[in-house]
Protein backbone atom coordinates (compact mmCIF):
# COMPACT_ATOMS: atom_id res chain seq x y z
CA UNK A 1 0.00 0.00 0.00
CA UNK A 2 2.65 2.75 0.86
CA UNK A 3 5.89 0.89 -0.93
CA UNK A 4 5.13 3.70 -3.63
CA UNK A 5 4.61 6.53 -1.33
CA UNK A 6 7.37 9.24 -1.16
CA UNK A 7 8.19 9.24 2.63
CA UNK A 8 10.01 11.79 4.64
CA UNK A 9 11.03 12.74 7.74
CA UNK A 10 10.48 15.28 9.74
CA UNK A 11 11.66 16.84 13.43
CA UNK A 12 10.98 19.67 15.69
CA UNK A 13 12.53 22.79 16.90
CA UNK A 14 11.98 25.28 19.21
CA UNK A 15 13.59 28.22 16.59
CA UNK A 16 12.88 28.35 12.95
CA UNK A 17 15.28 31.08 12.53
CA UNK A 18 18.42 29.50 14.12
CA UNK A 19 17.57 26.14 12.55
CA UNK A 20 17.41 27.56 8.87
CA UNK A 21 20.73 29.90 9.96
CA UNK A 22 22.32 26.47 11.24
CA UNK A 23 21.09 24.20 8.13
CA UNK A 24 21.84 26.55 5.80
CA UNK A 25 24.61 28.57 6.84
CA UNK A 26 26.45 26.40 9.33
CA UNK A 27 25.89 22.63 7.43
CA UNK A 28 25.97 24.43 3.72
CA UNK A 29 21.84 22.20 3.09
CA UNK A 30 19.98 24.20 0.71
CA UNK A 31 17.01 25.79 3.39
CA UNK A 32 13.35 26.03 1.93
CA UNK A 33 10.77 27.90 3.97
CA UNK A 34 7.53 27.08 3.47
CA UNK A 35 4.58 28.00 5.74
CA UNK A 36 4.76 24.97 8.18
CA UNK A 37 8.63 25.06 8.61
CA UNK A 38 11.72 24.44 6.56
CA UNK A 39 12.57 21.70 3.88
CA UNK A 40 15.85 20.70 4.12
CA UNK A 41 17.22 18.77 0.92
CA UNK A 42 19.68 16.70 0.98
CA UNK A 43 21.85 14.69 -1.23
CA UNK A 44 19.77 12.72 -3.62
CA UNK A 45 17.06 14.64 -4.04
CA UNK A 46 15.71 13.87 -0.99
CA UNK A 47 13.71 15.96 1.60
CA UNK A 48 13.91 16.50 5.48
CA UNK A 49 10.80 18.61 6.93
CA UNK A 50 11.97 20.94 10.08
CA UNK A 51 8.97 22.13 12.13
CA UNK A 52 8.69 24.61 15.39
CA UNK A 53 7.31 23.50 18.33
CA UNK A 54 7.22 25.44 21.01
CA UNK A 55 7.55 22.57 23.98
CA UNK A 56 10.23 21.62 21.94
CA UNK A 57 12.47 18.46 23.91
CA UNK A 58 15.57 17.70 21.95
CA UNK A 59 15.64 14.18 20.90
CA UNK A 60 17.91 11.85 22.98
CA UNK A 61 18.70 10.09 19.81
CA UNK A 62 20.35 10.69 16.89
CA UNK A 63 18.36 12.08 14.42
CA UNK A 64 20.17 13.15 11.20
CA UNK A 65 23.49 11.24 9.87
CA UNK A 66 25.61 12.57 7.55
CA UNK A 67 28.49 10.57 5.62
CA UNK A 68 31.13 12.07 4.59
CA UNK A 69 34.36 10.54 2.82
CA UNK A 70 36.84 12.13 4.90
CA UNK A 71 35.41 12.76 8.60
CA UNK A 72 38.58 14.80 9.67
CA UNK A 73 38.30 17.03 7.04
CA UNK A 74 34.56 17.09 7.62
CA UNK A 75 35.08 17.82 11.69
CA UNK A 76 37.59 20.36 11.39
CA UNK A 77 35.57 22.68 8.54
CA UNK A 78 32.80 22.32 10.93
CA UNK A 79 34.67 23.50 13.89
CA UNK A 80 36.53 26.21 12.01
CA UNK A 81 32.23 27.50 11.38
CA UNK A 82 32.12 26.62 15.32
CA UNK A 83 30.43 23.52 15.70
CA UNK A 84 31.48 21.89 18.93
CA UNK A 85 31.33 18.19 18.71
CA UNK A 86 30.49 15.86 21.55
CA UNK A 87 32.56 14.40 23.91
CA UNK A 88 32.03 11.14 24.80
CA UNK A 89 34.98 10.07 27.13
CA UNK A 90 34.97 6.41 26.79
CA UNK A 91 34.30 6.72 22.85
CA UNK A 92 36.03 9.45 21.56
CA UNK A 93 39.22 11.13 20.60
CA UNK A 94 40.18 14.66 21.32
CA UNK A 95 38.50 15.98 17.67
CA UNK A 96 35.26 14.45 19.07
CA UNK A 97 35.66 11.21 16.87
CA UNK A 98 35.07 7.51 17.79
CA UNK A 99 37.02 5.88 15.43
CA UNK A 100 35.01 2.77 14.93
CA UNK A 101 36.88 1.38 11.75
CA UNK A 102 39.70 0.19 13.74
CA UNK A 103 38.24 -1.42 16.21
CA UNK A 104 35.85 -3.02 13.97
CA UNK A 105 33.01 -1.79 15.45
CA UNK A 106 30.92 0.28 12.42
CA UNK A 107 32.33 3.57 10.89
CA UNK A 108 34.18 6.39 12.68
CA UNK A 109 31.67 8.88 13.66
CA UNK A 110 31.45 12.47 15.27
CA UNK A 111 27.81 13.77 16.99
CA UNK A 112 27.05 17.37 17.52
CA UNK A 113 23.49 19.19 18.28
CA UNK A 114 21.63 21.86 16.69
CA UNK A 115 20.87 25.03 17.93
CA UNK A 116 17.77 23.16 19.29
CA UNK A 117 19.40 20.57 21.03
CA UNK A 118 18.98 17.63 18.64
CA UNK A 119 21.63 15.09 17.86
CA UNK A 120 23.63 14.75 14.62
CA UNK A 121 26.27 12.69 12.81
CA UNK A 122 28.99 13.25 10.84
CA UNK A 123 30.28 9.29 9.92
CA UNK A 124 33.09 7.81 7.65
CA UNK A 125 31.62 6.36 4.60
Amino acid sequence: MLKDSYAFSGFSVNDIDAAKEFYGKTLGLEVEDNEMGLKLKVAGGHAVFVYQKDDHTPATYTILNFPVDDIDKAVEELKAKGVVFEQYPEMTDEKGIARGKAANRGPDIAWLKDPAGNILSVLSN
